[in-house]
């Protein structure tokens, strides 16, 4: 049996998000959907819930991402071409690189923003790039979504913010993943990238995963609240590569938790029949986290992106495990003292200067 291996950053924010008080589990449970398949037998490995209606949230810039690797294939456009920011695109709340209107990068760059820091703001520049609008993109992303035979989604913009006819399945998700691999071999490299940099602004892969769970190498997250925590990835070993789709986690640590599980069990079952023995299928069960959630203000957090909301697990120490909501971060700690407060809905709040709901 082969082992996965998360970082200690990791395993500390699940372990703390375990002691937090629980919230109502329904309300991931509707959220919740999951798909593991053999890309060499197109075998279903583990389905719960597959077809059922899902927000994508960021997994959109996977498509986003296809539509902008054939347009260089086509030769429409090239690596080192500029992309210039509108003012709309300036404007896109978080996860962000901080463009303001006028400014360029190239559609490299673009590519290294879309995968590493899901920028909400690229992801508008891309489709005003490419169709002149974000509306007429979404169109051509919603066609070409139906040609690879996603059948259930619809899109209504480029980045995965919340819209509520913004929809797909972890099956087409699956679909998008394997269509990318597929038909864009030589840009699939692209989902490995572990950090990226633009002007004074870096940032890490919000993929976890990647170099923690053996075989992993790529491909997307996302994030809003109506969505929960997302994670298509791909993984290889022995040769033997699979895809797999987990939707609606109830935060970023127990989302990695559940995906490295059913990764783990998934090349289990395909030890086992190779080896002639018979396979056990992965519990179907969701692996819960609870947490309780707050929202910090930004001077309590000490990472590089304040504008993002946060979702919080206050661990038995006292101190508080941070999971950076709109950029869906990896947990990490940042010192108290803050006072959470309960509101509405038995979660729990402090003020915060920015408001409203992480996104992505």
């Amino acid at each position: 049996m082969t082992s996965f291996r998360l970082s200690p950053r990791v395993l500390f924010g699940a372990a703390s998000a375990a002691m937090a008080l629980t919230i109502a589990p329904s309300a991931w449970a509707e959220r919740y959907a999951a798909l593991v398949v053999d890309a060499e037998t197109n075998e279903v490995l583990h389905a719960d819930q597959a077809d059922s209606i899902r927000y994508p949230a960021s997994l959109t810039k996977m498509m986003t991402l296809y539509m902008l690797f054939e347009a260089l294939e086509k030769g429409d456009i090239r690596l080192n071409d500029t992309i210039e920011a509108s003012r709309r695109a300036a404007v896109q709340p978080p996860s962000r690189l901080g463009l303001r209107a006028g400014d360029r990068l190239t559609v490299e760059q673009a590519i290294g923003a879309l995968v590493t820091k899901s920028a909400n703001d690229v992801a508008l520049a891309v489709a005003e790039r490419l169709e002149g609008s974000e509306a007429r993109f979404a169109q051509r992303m919603t066609a070409k979504a139906r040609e690879l035979g996603m059948r259930d989604t619809r899109y209504a913009n480029a980045s995965g913010l919340p819209d509520p006819n913004q929809i797909t399945t972890a099956r087409d998700v699956l679909v998008l993943s394997r269509a990318l691999m597929r038909d864009f071999p030589q840009n699939y490299r692209y989902f490995q990238t572990s950090q990226f940099s633009w002007r004074n602004v870096y940032a890490r892969n919000h993929n976890s995963l990647l170099g923690r769970v053996e075989g992993v190498d790529g491909i997307k997250t996302g994030y809003t609240r109506a969505s929960g925590f997302n994670l298509a990835s791909s993984a290889q070993r022995n040769g033997h590569r699979i895809f797999a789709v987990v939707m609606g986690g109830e935060s970023a640590a127990s989302r990695d938790a559940q995906m490295a599980h059913l990764i783990e069990t998934a090349f289990e079952q395909i030890d086992a029949k190779a080896g002639g023995r018979p396979a056990s299928p992965p519990a179907a069960v969701y692996t819960t986290l609870p947490v309780t959630r707050v929202i910090v203000t930004p001077t309590a957090m000490t990472y590089n992106e304040p504008e993002d909301m946060a979702d919080v697990a206050i661990s038995a120490s006292g101190m508080a495990v941070v999971e950076q909501g709109s950029a869906d971060e990896p947990s990490y700690v940042v010192p108290m003292p803050f006072t959470p407060r309960p509101v509405a809905g038995g979660a729990t709040s402090t003020t915060s200067a920015y408001g409203g709901g992480g996104q992505n």
